[in-house]
């Protein structure tokens, strides 16, 4: 089987595709091209994916749209491309899931190295037992929506939960009983640009708790491995 990685270019320009393709295609990568998100999920049907450029302005289906769907069945590494330099549509972008973020014009030099960082991230996350996709995934007493990012309990109440509670819950719900270092879940749930909206995976941790957990100051679900970071000890299922 080749190892060569595999990228798939998403861009309705098709001169920025071709360009895309034939510099990562000279630097040795596999390359496959889209122009919207119908021809991305035949692609991604059909081949084995290792990372997603994806234009943030398209006609029908957008890439903050096509990334959250994206983010909310797997997690394959997303380099958002835009127009637009505004920090909200960037910080907007890395919410819905992407790893990084380049503006257009861009360097081809540059999507190489941010290509080559990503996957290097990437590779160095645990492995999934087992993709677990599907809009909604029990665990413990509680049911969380993915098309509605919402925490349901028992009662069928809904728990909100913000972005990066959100993010966390299911980094650490596609990783059940595996332990993930702080510097693995930064990669999971933020990217490279952890810092444009988090304060800490501690920080983040303490909230989730008190959200999903019995007895917050007795955590059963997560628990802090010391030296290592934390695990999810529930059983994850889908509904």
């Amino acid at each position: 089987m080749d190892s060569t990685p595999h990228i798939l270019v998403v861009d309705d320009h098709r001169d920025i595709r071709d360009l895309v393709a034939k510099y990562l295609t000279k630097n040795g990568y596999r390359v496959s091209v889209a122009d919207g998100g119908a021809a991305m999920k035949k692609t991604l049907a059909a081949s084995v994916i290792d990372l997603v450029v994806l234009d943030l302005m398209m006609p029908g289906e957008d890439g903050l749209t096509l990334c959250r769907d994206l983010r909310a069945q797997n997690n394959l590494p997303v380099i958002m491309l835009t127009a637009m330099a505004e920090d909200t549509d960037r910080v907007i972008g890395l919410e819905m899931g992407a790893d990084d973020y380049l503006t257009k014009p861009f360097n081809p030099r540059e999507l190489l190295a941010r290509i080559k960082a990503v996957l290097r991230r990437a590779n160095s996350l645990p492995q999934q037992r087992g993709t677990l996709s599907g809009d909604r995934l029990a665990f413990d007493r509680w049911i969380i929506d993915n098309g509605q990012r919402e925490l349901i309990g028992e009662d069928g109440v809904a728990v909100p939960l913000s972005t990066a509670e959100f993010l966390l819950l299911s980094a650490f719900l596609q990783h059940p009983k595996l332990v993930l270092s702080r510097d693995q879940l930064l990669d999971l749930t933020s990217g490279r640009a952890a810092s444009a909206f988090d304060r800490s995976i501690d920080n983040q941790v303490s909230r989730l708790r008190r959200k999903i957990e019995a007895d917050p100051k007795k955590p059963e679900l997560i628990k802090t491995v010391w030296g290592g970071g934390y695990s999810f000890t529930a059983d994850v299922t889908p509904v």
